[in-house]
């Protein structure tokens, strides 16, 4: 009896401890900015934001070469920065930094943003995660800056949603909120598995458990298509 006791509670020990804690957050959060857009008719960043959406989004400092280590671009949702007039983006040092964008591809939500300074890059995780995958959004929610909620992934590959022309997203019931999107789906090795892209709602506008990000494999073929222009 004993003996069966112990094994029940290591059982339930070992399914309360999540994969992801601090070291997701250490690995991943230098790279992930705010990003402030200018919309148009205002001179300060987010400032007549289009309804739904929040005064700031969220960016991943992301390699263009496969070099982890700096870069100066960085990837965000193309919501958050196709009519804005101006762009800056908020480091994890607090440094306040012009952007442009080199790039926007709206059938997928998709943009790229480009710095005159390095920041540290984020890893690409290689392989999909299945569901069950604990997983951590990393963004800034309602402008409030750059935080980490966690979860697991609870679908892979959704298409045919109805938010963009081209879909493949993860889904995830990580906490996210406006602002978050643009922000960074981390594994917890702290390894980038999808980029922030929506939530699924029917009423307010604010996380019911049901979010996406769009997959690393789409990401890196829309890229691939841009860069080879």
């Amino acid at each position: 009896m004993k003996r069966f006791l112990g094994l029940v509670l290591f059982a339930l020990t070992t399914v309360a401890v999540a994969d992801h804690g601090p070291d997701t957050w250490i690995k991943a959060n230098r790279s992930v900015v705010s990003v402030l857009p200018t919309w148009p008719g205002y001179e300060k960043p987010g400032f007549g934001a289009p309804i739904g959406s929040a005064p700031e989004g969220s960016g991943v400092v992301f390699s263009l070469s496969g070099n982890t280590a700096e870069s100066s671009y960085i990837l965000t949702a193309a919501h958050v920065v196709a009519d804005a007039t101006k762009i800056a983006v908020r480091s994890y040092g607090d440094q306040l930094l012009d952007a442009r964008v080199e790039w926007v591809d709206l059938d997928t939500d998709i943009a790229l943003l480009a710095i005159d300074e390095k920041l540290p890059a984020i890893t690409v995780s290689q392989s999909l995660p299945p569901p069950g995958t604990h997983v951590c959004a990393l963004g800034n929610p309602f402008g409030l800056g750059v935080s980490m909620s966690c979860g697991v992934i609870s679908g892979p590959k959704r298409r045919n949603i109805g938010f963009n022309p081209i879909e493949d997203f993860l889904q995830t019931d990580a906490a996210v909120n406006p602002g978050s999107s643009g922000g960074a789906l981390v594994n917890a090795k702290g390894e980038l598995v999808g980029l922030i892209s929506a939530i699924f709602t029917k009423g307010a506008d604010i996380d019911a458990g049901v979010n996406f990000a769009i997959t690393n494999e789409l990401i890196l073929d829309r890229l691939n298509h841009f860069l080879k222009r």
